[in-house]
Parts: C-alpha cells; structure tokens; sequence
C-alpha cells in the first residue's frame, strides 16, 4: 500500500476537529480520521502534529494508520481514490457510523440544556453575532411534573427552595416579634397552597423572560430532546414526537442531573423527588426526608419551618463532601428544634396504605448495620439521595464522547473541552468539578469568549463560596477541614474558632451560642486562609465577600487588621483568636 505525505499546509482549523478534506476544490469532502485505513508518513511540521492530536482526539489511538488527502495530492493510494470518486468510500463511513461532515452548518453553537449555564453561554455567544440554538427539554418525573425553560436551579431548585426557606425563617420571625413587642392572635396558621402558587408565580415570570431574553438575542430556541446521531448532527424531537435534524460548528452539553430513585417497591409510584415538592398542590402533612445531601436537610428544615412533622432518614453521614464539623452541627441544631433523625437505615419498600392529597404510606426500613426492621407510617416520603447526570440518553457513544461509566459525569480539560474537540461540556454533569449554578454560568460564558472573542480566561473551580440553606444556614469556601489535613498536614494548618450569639436572637433568647465560625490557615504560607466556614443566619451574604478576600489571598494577620463592623454576625472573624488545637473554650458572653 502506498502512502501519503503530510505538508506543514494542513489546515489547522479542521485538524481541531479530528477531519480533514479529501478531494479539490468545490469537490472537497470532510472525512473523519477512523474512517481512513491508509499509512501515512509524517513531515516534521505542525500541521502533522495538528493531524496527530486531531486524531488521537478521535480515536484515543495515536499509532492507527490514517492517511490524508489534501487538495495537492502526493503519492496518492490509487485504491483509496478510486473509492472515492465511485462513491464508496462515502458509503462505506456511513455503514461504519461515520457521515460525511457538511462544509456549512445550520449554526455556530447548538446548546443542549436550558439551564443557567446553557443559557448565559447561549446568549453570550450571541453578543459576537453568532447563530446559537437553545435545545431544552424537560422529561417528566414518574409523577408528570415538568417545567419551563430555565433548568433545575429557577423551577425545581435554588430559586424555590430559598423562597420556602424564607417562609420558614418568617414563621421563626412571627415568633421572635412578640418579645419586641409586636402583638397578635395566639394561633397563627402557614397555607401551603398559598405558598406554592405564589412561588410558582414568580418562577413562571422567569421562564417567560428567558424566552423573551433568547429571542432578543436572536438566540433560536426549540423546547425539544437534543440527541447527538452523527458528527455534528443532532436530532430534536419535541413532544410530539417530530423529529429534526440539526448540523452545528460546536455543541456545548449542559444538559444537568436529575434526581435518582431508590430502587425500591414503591418508590416510583408514591414518593416524590424535589422534582415534584415546589409544585406540590397540597399540603404534604407528617414527612419522611430520605436522604442526608444538602437537598434533603434544606428541605427538611422548610418543611418543619411552617409547622410539619418532618423525619429524615439517614443512611450513614450528614453533608458528605462538606465540613463534618459544620455538618454535626447543622444535625444537632435541627433535632433541637424537632426534626427527628433515623440514623444508619434505609427503606427496602413504600406501601400505600390510603388515598389521598396527601394519603398514608407505610415505609419499611432495614438497618445498614445490621437486619433490624422499623417500619413507620407518613402522609409524603421525599426522596433526595442525590442526582444522576443526564448524559446516557443523548447519543454521545455514537459520536464517540468519554463519559465515566459508574457516574455518567464527562471528563473534561480545563477548558471544558471533552474529549471529541468539537463538543464541550458544563455544569453538574462534569466530572470532578463543583455542582453549582454559579459555577456553571461563569464557565459558559466564558468558555464561549474564547471560542468567539479571543478571550484566554478559564474558569477557576477554587475557593468557590457556596451556602446550605438548612434552618441554621451553613455557608463555606476553600477547604474543608478533614481535606486541608489530608493536603496539608495536621500540623500545618491552624484551625481558628468561635462560637456567637447573633444580637437579633438575644431579644427572645433563643440559641445562645449555636452560631459558629470556623477558619483554616496554612501555617507554611504565612497563615493564608484556605478555609472559611460560618453556622448563622445570613451565611450566604457572609460568606459571599469573605470568598473575594480569598481570591486575593488574605491571610490571618489581614484578617486581625480588618476592622469590624458592629454588631454583625460577621465581625467574629475579625476577632478569632482561639484555636481548635489550644482547646479552651469558644463559648462568648456578651456583645
């Protein structure tokens, strides 16, 4: 078999997308490099090296013999040509899952996923006068809940679950206002359907302005399935089943999770998810929350915030991948304040035992220790024991995407490039990278600055703040404590603490001393602060300007300097001076 000859001519851009042309002129045709079987030879230059990468990109295999064909063709396979020109080597991709790529496309970027990230990236994409395309589809839950555009976060997340923890921080203000003198009938009621509509008004606003934002931007937006069939091609079906076909330049997934499932008899058919829980349309009476993620005890603690009978089941740990400190404390303020706790048990079956909005379930549980079985009776059981990415259902094997078989997670670089040059990825479904709204805008907007502006920034996956909004809201940057021991040594870091007693719960004397503020330093580095954690109402607010200063790498003795504003909650750690290893007491009196 003869070979070809690789010139430093090759076209870069088509390199980077694992393809390049066979044929002349308007004849050309682009032909993915594992559909080519010839030897090739390769020039020092760097478009062989470009051809190489391109290929590896594809395949995961540097060494398979490829071939190329450029419009000035050396020592040309006369075999490989002739099929060519017949014809047959088109055909022959095609019964190997390969099409042939268009030389034009039906848009720049095809996004797929309405969520916060696939929109801030969709319409930043279209400030550069780019043609962008918004695929979202919402399946429904086992229940037949869906939502608008706008992703998890505006319907089924941030957004309603904060509005809800706030209707249970005013039940707690209802009662504190009587020690300042506020005056009322003894018996104050929560109206749960008064609650959900009101919510859901405000969350329908928002679908209709993302639509309207999209289509100012000239953003084309299809409320359809998007499934990847072939390079560069994608097939929306919408609810109707009408199917489409779409070509694009780039693809960006930010398709998200969803919920996961026990498993389990009943499950399916009579507990409900987050999915379901900000649209439920009534009350959902005495509660079982399985699960300990952050969903399941911000949950719990809304729920028993308006006044219902709320147990969280717990299969080992609190908050894993949190501060266990901070996390141990979040339990114990929440079973202080009637939250019951079943520690170490899952259920193995949900029964209906009555009808009704809301009926009667019967859960059995098996200890985890053990084959101790508990059974207990509720109106709702509310699954929340983590989410799944949406990843194995939009063709990605048939375009050759690497995704982590266990998880569904996507491998990316550290320019949220997968390993197919042309497909991007961001958000929950990444691997190995922070599961938060935020994060996922920052990185797609600007992940879409470098491809159409020029930009060079990436997205900084450090020392990102983030807020639990349990009763006791949680917020936290940077390192953990058990990590900042496991990457630093024990003795390396130093642990500043305190608890605090926040002035607008003096009044009704409540919680002395269940606030905590917690610090890490990192002695070798001249005691800079890696992280920052804080138990107390107003965490988020708190946490999100400490987050900038260690952006800018403050150190402790920066934060002795700073002067405190009084009397916040926040000032504490202007004023930390006891240690975790000193052992003496953190407890505070007075303001």
């Amino acid at each position: 078999m003869k070979h070809f000859v690789i010139h430093q001519s090759c076209h870069s851009l088509e390199l980077e997308r694992g393809i390049f042309l066979l044929g002349e002129g308007s004849q050309r045709h682009s032909i993915h490099l594992p559909s080519i079987m010839c030897m090739c030879s390769l020039h020092n230059g760097e478009g062989a090296q470009k051809l190489q990468e391109g290929q590896w990109h594809v395949t995961a295999e540097g060494s398979q013999p490829f071939g190329f064909v450029q419009e000035e063709q050396i020592e040309e396979d006369e075999k490989t040509l002739k099929a060519y020109k017949e014809g047959s080597l088109q055909k022959q991709q095609e019964m190997n899952g390969h099409t042939v790529v268009p030389h034009s496309y039906d848009y720049d970027l095809i996004v797929i996923g309405g969520g916060s990230g696939g929109l801030a990236a969709a319409k930043e994409a279209a400030k550069y006068e780019k043609k962008v395309m918004v695929l979202d589809f919402v399946t429904p839950t086992p229940l037949g809940n869906s939502w608008g555009l706008g992703g998890t976060c505006v319907n089924v997340g941030c957004i309603p679950k904060k509005l809800m923890h706030q209707a249970a921080l005013l039940g707690q203000a209802l009662q504190d206002s009587r020690k300042f003198g506020w005056q009322f009938p003894e018996e104050v009621k929560h109206n749960w359907m008064t609650m959900t509509e009101s919510v859901q008004n405000y969350v329908g606003s928002l679908n209709w302005g993302y639509r309207v934002a999209l289509r100012e931007k000239k953003v084309t937006y299809e409320n359809a399935y998007g499934e990847f069939v072939g390079p560069h091609t994608v097939k929306a079906t919408n609810k109707r089943g009408v199917e489409k076909l779409y070509t694009a330049e780039r693809f960006l997934i930010a398709t998200g999770e969803r919920p996961r499932y026990l498993g389990i008899p009943g499950d399916k058919e009579y507990c409900i998810s987050s999915d379901d829980l900000f649209s439920l349309p009534y009350c959902p009476g005495k509660t079982l929350v399985v699960g300990a993620s952050y969903v399941a005890l911000e949950c719990a603690g809304f729920l028993a915030g308006v006044g219902l009978d709320v147990t969280v089941m717990v299969r080992s740990i609190l908050l894993r991948g949190f501060d266990q400190d901070m996390a141990n404390k979040i339990g114990e303020y929440m079973e202080e304040h009637g939250i019951n706790f079943i520690r170490e048990f899952v259920p193995i079956k949900v029964e209906q035992i009555k009808e009704g909005t809301p009926g009667i379930l019967k859960v059995t549980s098996k200890s985890t220790k053990g084959n101790e079985i508990i059974e207990g009776e509720y109106n709702t059981v509310l699954l929340a024991i983590g989410r799944d990415a949406c990843t194995r259902k939009i063709g990605l094997d048939k375009v050759g995407v690497i995704i982590n078989e266990k998880t569904g997670k996507i491998p990316v670089n550290d320019k949220e490039q997968t390993n197919v040059p042309y497909i991007y990825a961001i958000g929950d479904i990444l691997q190995d990278k922070l599961e938060l709204t935020p994060v996922a805008i920052q990185a797609g907007r600007l992940l879409v600055r470098r491809l159409y502006a020029g930009a060079t920034t990436k997205c900084d996956y450090v020392n990102v703040p983030t807020t639990v909004f349990t009763p006791l809201e949680y917020g936290a940057c940077g390192y953990t404590e058990e990590a900042a021991v496991e990457k630093f040594g024990e003795e390396n870091i130093e642990v500043y603490h305190s608890h605090f007693w926040p002035l607008e719960w003096t009044v009704p004397s409540r919680d002395n001393n269940k606030c905590y503020a917690k610090i890490i330093c990192n002695i070798q580095d001249s005691e800079r602060v890696i992280g920052f954690h804080v138990l107390g109402p107003n965490a988020g607010e708190v946490t999100q300007g400490f987050a900038a200063a260690m952006k800018c790498g403050i150190t402790k003795e920066q934060l002795d300097n700073t002067i405190g504003i009084h009397p916040v909650c926040a000032e504490i750690f202007t004023t930390l001076t006891v240690t975790k290893r000193s052992g003496e007491n953190t407890l505070l009196s007075g303001c």
